[in-house]
């Protein structure tokens, strides 16, 4: 996480909406045969723990059981120009938000596994196929079972969450206006979006 204390991101209410509204991760671990890193969706449950599930062929999958991972989840990001200021002698950046989860990989059961399926085709299904969502009863008998048996799931309790959340909320007044209009005539208006909300809450 970025070291200055100005990008610091410490409400742990708003870092779980965080992971729930970007729900695809990056997870790392280390062990004696190296470093490893998986990318995949996560649910994060109403008591902040997080679910995954990754291939049994995944080079990281022995690895995770009982082991301490971090997982990262990048938001919204955008390069920042140094024209973009109306103070003189500035340099480019990068505007970005970003959640960091540490903590210990538990592996699920294979009945804990399937509700962890259910749970994410189910959220997904009803934000894009809410008049028809797809559900495993739709698949042969014995389809989803022999699938299952490819992929490993697990539960991460956090023992840390850090957050970083830097969109110039640090620069003067002048410079936060000019960051806007830069930003705007860049058509990202999410990122403008961020700085309204990095500065709000100063």
């Amino acid at each position: 996480m970025h070291p200055n204390r100005a990008f610091a991101w410490e409400d742990r209410e708003a870092l779980l909406r965080f992971v729930v509204d970007h729900p695809f991760a990056h997870i790392f671990t280390a062990a004696d045969d190296g470093l490893f890193v998986v990318h995949a969706p996560v649910l994060a449950t109403e008591d902040g723990n997080v679910l995954f599930h990754v291939a049994k062929r995944n080079r990281i999958a022995a690895q995770l059981p009982d082991r301490r991972v971090l997982i990262s989840i990048s938001g919204r990001e955008a390069y920042q120009s140094a024209n973009w200021y109306a103070s003189e002698n500035q340099v480019p950046t990068w505007h970005y938000e970003a959640v960091e989860i540490e903590g210990t990989a538990h592996p699920l059961s294979e009945g804990e596994l399937v509700e962890v399926l259910d749970r994410l085709s189910e959220r997904f299904e009803q934000l894009h196929q809410p008049k028809q969502p797809w559900t495993r009863r739709k698949m042969e008998p014995g389809k989803f079972e022999a699938m299952t048996k490819a992929i490993v799931g697990f539960e991460v309790v956090p023992s840390e969450w850090r957050g970083t959340r830097k969109f110039n909320q640090h620069k003067s007044g002048e410079d936060v206006a000019a960051t806007i209009a830069g930003q705007k005539e860049a058509g990202r208006e999410d990122i403008v979006q961020a700085i309204d909300e990095a500065t709000a809450a100063k």
